[in-house]
């Protein structure tokens, strides 16, 4: 059996999803979404008083809900400090090192799967990593609700926060025998063993054109290298790096801004507390409301190389703004049962639009616009301010429910509609363009209106027609000679 266990081509792309990134992200989705299905354990709420919110009342209530925002997200901070932490070494140690610290798995991923993945496929491949942590957010509610048939048991809650460490076990056991980005290894000079990943990757002889074409292109995105600072992350410059850092930033924070763990991470309290139905209703709809996230992160995944970026955003933006409109009128209505009937669809509803614009998108989109140079940087930082408006929302949510009611339904409506003007007037899509041709976008582009214009004029392809113009003099082709001569500059 050869390198990467034997496989090459299709099946070497399938073996990374499946051995890496999806154990990878069912265990993201379960730890984020497992804490919320154990708040309303009675053993729980008797081996943590202070985050009882369920039957008390008054200004104890008051002080429990901000006592319970604040444990719950503090779960969010480590993740805040271990997107930045990939900053300065993301690009040092190389995506699989990073990858095998499981603290920081969900930070580097995304990054590493769009530099293995060819362009025609690379927005399926990426945001399958939403279809995978809907099916670790189902899990985790799952298994909450299966457990809490224990009762009293402690067991009910502890063996629910620590099932998953096999995943991260499995990911750790498997990297090393999965490629190493060839971005990366190019970067470090190591162009032979770039040569032999991409010639697997594409299934074709490492001699080949189409091989050394890329290799290429990416070597002349990398050119800068040389001339790059610390600074350039936070300089506009010729290729608007800061407008494309805050592309990337806005993209993975409208993944939380649009409300999402707002709802998720308190189903169970959200049904029993707010919707008044008993503690085995609630856990049971919770836990078949994550469920649908998985409907939704399957059209995700069949339609995003079809529809592009941009429409998938669009739309999952407008049927949460929708959902969350109906969920504030009919949450408004208290003791009608027809209501709460209408209630509960909505919420299943919102679950549905969520992943399919907004739960593995944005990881994908944040590499895409990032210019290849600084894209381990940009993705740190993009997904540093997810885990910030993580925190933000999951801290303020118990108090916001408690304070203004329904109303706080009506805040996140107004933020989803907020997100499709942003996205139709600001966004370009990024849908079968190079990683490398995005820098001819931006680079024609004067002003922050200027890419989704150009993104739809622009011929596509056009970064490869001038590599291949560049190299008619500098390569010969296997069928003239035995190997092809490159012109490299030495960086």
């Amino acid at each position: 059996m050869g390198r990467y266990f034997g496989f090459r081509g299709s099946r070497l792309q399938i073996a990374t999803v499946f051995l890496v990134v999806c154990p990878a992200y069912i265990c993201f989705g379960y730890n984020l979404a497992v804490a919320g299905g154990l708040l309303t354990l009675p053993s729980f709420m008797e081996q943590f008083p202070q985050l009882n919110t369920i039957n008390i009342t008054g200004a104890q209530n008051q002080l429990n809900s901000n006592i319970q925002g604040a444990v719950n997200s503090m779960f969010t901070v480590g993740g805040f400090l271990g997107a930045l932490s990939t900053i300065p070494i993301g690009d040092i140690l190389g995506r699989r090192r990073i990858i095998f610290i499981g603290s920081m798995l969900v930070i580097v991923v995304p990054v590493w799967q769009s530099e293995l993945a060819g362009s025609a496929h690379r927005g399926a491949h990426v945001v399958a990593e939403g279809l995978f942590v809907a099916f670790g957010i189902t899990a985790s509610q799952w298994v909450g609700f299966a457990f809490s048939h224990l009762g009293a048991s402690s067991i009910s809650w502890r063996v629910p926060l620590v099932i998953q460490t096999p995943l991260s076990m499995m990911v750790m056991s498997t990297i090393f025998f999965m490629p190493e980005s060839p971005r990366w290894l190019l970067r470090r000079n190591n162009v032979t063993e770039a040569e032999e990943i991409i010639s697997l990757l594409r299934n074709a002889d490492p001699r080949s054109e189409i091989v050394q074409r890329e290799i290429v292109t990416i070597e002349a995105s990398l050119e800068i290298l040389g001339a790059m600072t610390k600074w350039d992350l936070v300089k506009m410059g010729e290729k608007r790096n800061v407008h494309r850092l805050l592309l990337g930033i806005c993209g993975q924070s409208f993944g939380q801004l649009c409300g999402i763990n707002s709802l998720t991470f308190y189903a169970t309290i959200i049904f029993q507390q707010r919707l008044h139905l008993d503690a085995t209703q609630s856990r049971l709809l919770g836990s078949c409301m994550t469920f649908v996230q998985i409907i939704g992160a399957l059209l995700a995944v069949m339609t995003i190389d079809r529809l592009g970026r941009r429409k998938l955003m669009m739309i999952s933006a407008t049927g949460m703004c929708l959902s969350m409109s109906i969920l504030a009128i009919t949450a408004s209505l208290v003791g009608n049962h027809a209501a709460m009937i209408v209630a509960v669809i909505f919420f299943y509803m919102y679950n549905i639009f969520y992943p399919f614009g907004f739960l593995g998108l944005p990881f994908l989109y944040s590499t895409e616009v990032a210019p290849p140079h600084l894209r381990a940087k940009m993705s740190g930082v993009s997904n540093a301010m997810t885990w910030l408006f993580n925190f933000v929302v999951v801290e303020i949510t118990p108090s916001g429910f408690d304070s203004i009611a329904y109303r706080y339904y009506i805040v996140w409506a107004v933020m989803n509609f907020g997100i499709v003007v942003t996205v139709y007037f600001l966004f370009p899509e990024t849908n079968n363009r190079t990683l490398e041709e995005m820098d001819e976008i931006f680079m024609q582009s004067h002003t922050i209106f200027d890419p989704p214009r150009l993104a739809k004029t622009l011929p596509r392809h056009t970064c490869q027609e001038e590599e291949a113009e560049t190299m008619k003099g500098n390569i010969a082709t296997v069928e003239h000679t035995d190997m092809p001569v490159l012109h490299r500059s030495t960086r």
